[in-house]
């Protein structure tokens, strides 16, 4: 009897992401794709009524951040296993992937190759992150070590950080209230929050720290 194929979860905002993936997926044979959303309502009931075995979750999404699908999969369906595909640096969201219950991180410019791996890598019970994210975490958790360099925004909770993020793009507190699905109020708070974490006076320091930031990571 044929084994039947692994089942996978698509999570992302930009229906040609979702059309390539399924096009990779669906070429292997031990494979196949069950359901996809793009939004962060759509993933959770979807996920819920697919059951699958792996979910690839994108970090932005429709209605909220990816980390909070990964957060509710991890509390709801721990047996699915899931992977970030994003296009966001590996270097300040890997771990925080792997904290909210990720068991692997791939970013969008890695080969087709590297994600059926990824996907098999963590069929098996594994994590799977690139060779230097890997060294850098043995430097960070097995041997109590810092990386060098850390940038100061790793000072930043999850939410702060895409709060910060979408600073840096241009978005306005309404607007990253929208997206965030949260009150002008709290995202007012999470300001006040990173200016503190940041040591920034006031909200034009803020906002130009946030536009550099978007730029360095546009650049790496």
């Amino acid at each position: 009897m044929n084994k039947q194929p692994s089942r996978v979860f698509l999570v992302d905002d930009h229906p040609l992401v979702r059309e390539w993936l399924t096009n990779l997926i669906e070429q292997q044979d031990d494979l196949a794709v069950c359901g996809e959303a793009e939004s962060v309502q759509q993933a959770i009931d979807g996920i819920d009524e697919t059951s699958p075995d792996v979910a690839i979750v994108d970090l932005s999404l429709s209605g909220g951040s990816g980390l909070d699908v990964v957060k509710n999969i991890r509390s709801s369906r721990p047996q699915t296993a899931i992977i970030v595909l994003s296009m966001h640096d590996e270097r300040l969201y890997a771990e925080r992937a792997l904290r909210a219950g990720a068991r692997g991180y791939i970013m969008k410019r890695e080969s087709t190759s590297s994600i059926v791996a990824a996907i098999h890598e963590v069929l098996k019970g594994n994590i799977h992150v690139s060779a230097q994210m890997s060294a850098t975490l043995d430097a960070k958790f097995v041997d109590g070590r810092s990386p060098p360099l850390q940038p100061p925004e790793e000072l930043l909770s999850d939410r702060e950080l895409e709060v910060f993020q979408l600073l840096g793009q241009g978005f306005e507190t309404r607007r990253i209230a929208q997206v965030l699905g949260i009150s002008i109020k709290t995202i007012q708070a999470y300001c006040a929050r990173i200016k503190e974490k940041l040591v920034l006076a006031n909200a034009s320091e803020l906002l130009r720290e946030a536009v550099r930031w978007n730029e360095r990571a546009a650049k790496d």
